[in-house]
């Protein structure tokens, strides 16, 4: 099994931009660009579609998110989440956007197995992954996540960040939904072996967040991605480490695996081809607005002048990608010399 070193240092959470946590809670943590004339607003029509599991390999399932904005129209069903039935129990990965949906989760995991959900692996706390914990945590679930994230979880950003949530989210997420800690926080890689059945922990970040995990199944080659990789839609990247999380990509690639289940977006048979989709995104991002960072060209009109072709045809792009840019583009100005 591959495994590789992760940087011991946490990447801050910046305060600033808090008025755009009502938009940035229904997709993760963000600083918000300058307005702008062209971007579209978000749909919010959309009614959640019953969560069906879909089968992944012999022992693991999925159910998959909306490529939209956590709304109440939605129950904040916008991302994936997936369980794997071991003789002795059940580990689910990540617990969906609200405690209504990890409810509806676990009626279908009950339609596959009468076994008890033993464990629930968190592979990063943004809220549309980990606002379900509780309903776990009430059942006996024992929670596993990244140390990294404890600062997070007692942090001022996700208190406002609920808060916002129980606005923009309710009735969904109301003041009975909590932030929950996990019980085992892990610093490095950890093997969890569970009815005979192995399950390697690698944490990947600071990437996407800090504490990035990723889930690997290596009997099926099942490789539970997070959101390292987005499949289908554009990435979210927020205040993402992205230079870190482009080398993650590149180790990822070299894991045997046959089948991604990605955070967001259906399931992925082509693991080369989506992990180099969220990688070559990330480049470009870095690429076109580092150079703008250098030569100290506005963003407004650096982000104007970029070509984004090959990648405005994917769902959330005018969503996401003006934000993304914009943060992008901050990263560049501290890490240029």
């Amino acid at each position: 099994m591959l495994f590789f070193s992760v940087p011991k240092q946490r990447w801050g959470w910046r305060p600033a931009f808090m008025s755009a946590l009502v938009v940035a809670s229904t997709l993760s943590s963000a600083q918000t660009p300058p307005p702008s004339e062209s971007d579209d607003s978000a749909d919010f029509s959309l009614t959640a579609p019953a969560i069906v599991a879909q089968r992944v390999s012999q022992s693991s399932w999925y159910v998959e998110g909306l490529g939209a904005l956590g709304s109440s129209a939605n129950q904040n069903y916008i991302s994936n989440a997936a369980f794997v039935v071991t003789p002795a129990g059940v580990v689910v990965i990540d617990a969906l956007g609200s405690p209504a949906l990890a409810e509806r989760l676990m009626a279908e995991i009950r339609k596959v197995t009468a076994l008890p959900v033993t464990h629930v692996i968190v592979t990063h706390y943004h809220a549309d992954h980990i606002y379900g914990l509780q309903s776990f945590k009430a059942k006996g679930a024992r929670i596993i996540a990244h140390r990294a994230a404890r600062d997070y979880v007692n942090s001022d950003t996700a208190t406002i960040r609920l808060q916002a949530s129980r606005q923009t989210l309710a009735p969904w997420i109301d003041a009975k939904t909590q932030l929950v800690p996990a019980d085992e926080w892990i610093e490095g890689p950890k093997e969890l072996i569970l009815g005979g059945v192995r399950f390697l922990l690698q944490p990947v970040g600071p990437s996407h967040t800090p504490e990035d995990l990723v889930v690997y199944l290596p009997q099926e080659k099942v490789l539970f991605a997070g959101d390292l990789v987005f499949r289908g839609r554009v990435p979210y990247v927020g205040q993402a480490d992205s230079g870190h999380w482009i080398k993650a990509l590149q180790t990822l690639l070299a894991f045997e695996t046959a089948t991604i289940v990605p955070g967001h977006g259906p399931l992925s048979s082509q693991a080369r081809h989506d992990m180099e989709l969220t990688r070559d995104y990330l480049v470009y991002l870095r690429e076109t607005m580092g150079q703008a960072a250098k030569n100290m060209e506005p963003f407004d009109d650096a982000y104007r002048a970029t070509n984004w072709t090959k990648f405005e045809g994917l769902p959330l792009f005018r969503v996401a990608n003006r934000m993304n840019a914009y943060n992008t583009y901050l990263l560049m100005e501290r890490e240029a010399p």
